[in-house]
């Protein structure tokens, strides 16, 4: 696992979880595909500019983020899908598009959709593009504590 202050972060809270390897993806459905788990259950991280401040956005691999919601959410006044360019030292020891969707190891705002819950069970990135983590989406709750909303469309 590329990600030492994940692996130590889950260890110290005592979260039980399961790494799965898989064969290469880059798309969250492609992890969901390769990994055999359904897309709603596998966390797909979408890093976004609120009003110029990278916020974190965590949803359903089978969903899509809608940015006309995030604005009714946030208040903000200008709101953009981040580019890797702009992201990708903010996530040091991940894979450009791998990061886990724990925010709150990197300073972000984390915001996830209400659908996420609806499973016991959530999968995300390690930070590789061939490492998932699984675990409890309490857990997973409880320690990066997300501003819950509705954010997200079918794709």
């Amino acid at each position: 696992m590329p990600l030492q202050k994940l692996k130590d972060l889950v260890d110290d809270e005592g979260i039980k979880y399961l790494t799965i390897i898989h064969s290469p993806a880059y798309t969250a459905m492609e992890v969901a595909a390769s990994a055999h788990i359904p897309g709603k259950e596998v966390a797909k991280t979408v890093i976004i500019k609120l009003d110029g401040k990278m916020a974190m956005m965590v949803l359903p691999a089978s969903k899509m983020v809608d940015l006309d919601l995030i604005v009714a959410l946030t208040g903000a006044t200008s709101v953009a899908l981040a580019t890797e360019g702009e992201f990708k030292d903010v996530f040091p020891g991940c894979e450009v598009g791998a990061m886990p969707p724990f925010g709150n190891l990197y300073g972000l705002d984390v915001y996830v959709t209400e659908s996420l819950g609806e499973d016991e069970m959530i999968a995300f990135n390690a930070g590789s593009h061939t490492e998932l983590i699984q675990l409890a989406y309490e857990d997973f709750e409880r320690v990066v504590k997300p501003k819950v909303a509705r954010f997200s469309i079918a794709s």
